[in-house]
């Protein structure tokens, strides 16, 4: 077996923030065997495999590491529509069109460097974060043009009481758990310096330099705008 699916195994239990000694019982093995598989020093049978699947609510496929739905729904990257390398623009507004560029290849360019490190769960936890932070602006834009709340499945009190919000800090920080936990297993990371970004990715390095240095700015100036404690 993978050892994507000892990974996933491990943090399927520490998003639902239960001890290994909880989950071993609830599935009803010692605590010492569960924490073999999610080390990935013994394998489970497939009796144990649909017991977790049960018991996380996600399909064998995702566990197993051969989707990033969890509901098994299997993603075809070759069939996946692409418009990063068109060049037209947004009609109409300018501004649009340079945010647009300047986000595109600055998120290509995260996962291009994600991608180098093939730790799944860095790059699942990143796109989840990333939908979950478009995700209130397009509704807020959605519900001012006269869409329906009707159309997401999250309700609307659960969306004004920061449902979302909070599920994107979710992933932030596993996205963070993820790379942290790479990093202690000695996995490959990227060389990340000025120089070889540049000379690997002049553009997408520009871009994304560009959208760094905006929000570096964007934070310093609410910190200059804090009372000082003096």
């Amino acid at each position: 077996m993978n050892a994507d699916f000892s990974r996933t195994l491990a943090l399927l239990r520490q998003e639902k923030e239960i001890s290994q000694r909880k989950a071993a019982a609830d599935l009803g093995i010692s605590q010492a065997l569960l924490s073999h598989y999610e080390n990935g020093v013994r394998e489970p049978g497939l009796a144990f495999v649909k017991k977790a699947c049960d018991y996380y609510h996600v399909s064998a496929d995702y566990l197993l590491g051969r989707t990033l739905d969890r509901d098994g729904g299997m993603i075809d990257s070759d069939e996946l529509y692409d418009s990063s390398d068109e060049k037209g623009t947004l009609r109409g507004s300018i501004a649009a069109t340079l945010q647009k560029k300047l986000l595109v290849n600055t998120i290509n360019l995260l996962f291009e460097l994600l991608g180098k490190t093939n730790c799944r769960e860095a790059v699942t936890a990143a796109g989840q974060y990333l939908g979950a932070a478009i995700y209130p602006l397009y509704r807020a834009l959605h519900r001012a043009a006269g869409g329906k709340d009707a159309f997401f499945a999250l309700d609307a009190a659960a969306f004004s009481a920061g449902a979302s919000d909070a599920a994107m800090l979710q992933s932030r920080a596993l996205y963070r758990l993820a790379l942290e936990r790479h990093a202690a297993e000695d996995g490959a990371f990227p060389a990340m310096d000025a120089e070889t970004l540049t000379g690997s990715y002049p553009g997408l390095a520009q871009s994304m330099t560009q959208v760094l240095h905006a929000a570096d700015e964007q934070a310093n100036k609410w910190i200059a705008q804090m009372p000082s404690s003096h």
